[in-house]
């Protein structure tokens, strides 16, 4: 993982769970949260529901490799958490890269992507985009901007 170091602590784990992003796909969950730094750091989480230490371990395994494949399409300065869902356990490594990508682009944290463009706040009567100040002054035809003399 060349732009990432790992999230250890539990106290980090749990802030990202309170007041971070999530989104949730078949085989994962992932939350994430700006961390103010230059680089990502990356936590994962294996329930032990899931299975005995090795089936946990492959699961981690299989997880950390999505993410470093697709690590240069992020863009930097998060922290990233990935909860596998039982469905990881079966899951083929297509179906990982393609759900982890879809949640990534959902939680804006693709950097290959343009983010989603805010919606523009429309007028109640005509329908029509409300234009910023400076926009809708300069489009403006109706009378000289000093008044009519």
């Amino acid at each position: 993982m060349k732009f990432s170091v790992s999230l250890k602590k539990n106290h980090e784990f749990r802030r990202l769970y309170n007041k971070g992003k999530s989104a949730a796909g078949g085989s994962c969950v992932i939350y994430c949260r700006k961390n103010g730094r230059g680089e990502n750091r990356l936590g994962l989480t294996v329930s032990t529901k899931l299975g005995g230490a090795v089936r946990r371990n492959r699961i981690r395994r299989r997880l950390r490799e999505t993410y470093r494949l697709n690590e240069d399409k992020l863009r930097r300065g998060y922290d990233v958490v990935i909860v596998a869902r039982a469905r990881a356990i079966d899951a083929p490594f297509d179906e990982l890269r393609r759900d982890f990508l879809r949640l990534c682009a959902k939680l804006e944290l693709r950097g290959d992507m343009p983010p989603k463009p805010q919606a523009a706040p429309t007028t109640a009567k005509s329908g029509e985009a409300v234009k910023s100040g400076e926009a809708a002054r300069s489009q403006s035809t109706s009378q000289p901007k000093g008044g009519a003399k």
